[in-house]
């Protein structure tokens, strides 16, 4: 016996995905989660010396995050990439201020590695 939703080929083998959004309150889960690999994304981007994309990936994360988890990451991270592209590397102040705007968590840790590489 096939139970709907578990293996198996045809109608009843895709899994039951609960809808990320909550009509009630308008959060996106979905939207949320892509906000925070693109925050990721751009921090791998600054310590990859790549300042452009670093910018880029930090506005689409401001641009998707809904709770504020984000606020003030991509001015942060516009800063540390304009040091980039005067030639240099990101300062340990620049990291610095983008761990502070992240606060602690994931992405701080994220920070801690990235600097000491």
């Amino acid at each position: 016996m096939r139970l709907p939703g578990v293996g198996g080929v045809g109608q009843n083998s895709a899994p039951t995905d609960p809808a990320p959004y909550d009509a009630v309150t308008g959060f996106d889960g979905r939207k949320q989660r892509n906000a925070l690999t693109a925050a990721e994304r751009a921090l791998r981007s600054l310590a990859g010396g790549d300042g452009s994309r670093a910018r880029s990936t930090a506005a689409k994360a401001a641009a998707l995050d809904q709770i504020g988890a984000y606020a003030g990451l991509e001015e942060a991270v516009a800063a540390a990439a304009a040091e980039l592209d005067s030639g240099g590397s990101v300062p340990a102040s620049a990291w610095d201020r983008i761990a502070a705007v992240l606060g602690p968590g994931p992405l701080g840790f994220l920070v801690a590695e990235l600097r000491a590489e």
